[in-house]
């Protein structure tokens, strides 16, 4: 999930505004987490079909 859509519990604002010192610690945190950190497991699932499924077709046409 990214913070763009997260709700502070402290103040009733969207993280990604920054209002409050928990709002701020936690937009930093992810931040810090990088690009991976936001996707599901079933997104990565579907990421290692995709990338399987391209070298099963460069390792055919290489044949």
């Amino acid at each position: 999930m990214t913070y763009d859509r997260l709700v502070c519990a402290n103040c009733a604002a969207p993280v990604n505004e920054g209002r409050c010192r928990v709002c701020r610690a936690s937009r930093e945190r992810m931040q810090e987490q990088g690009p991976l950190a936001g996707l599901n497991p079933a997104m990565l699932v579907a990421l290692m079909v995709i990338l399987v499924a391209a070298l099963a077709l460069l390792a055919h046409q290489a044949i």
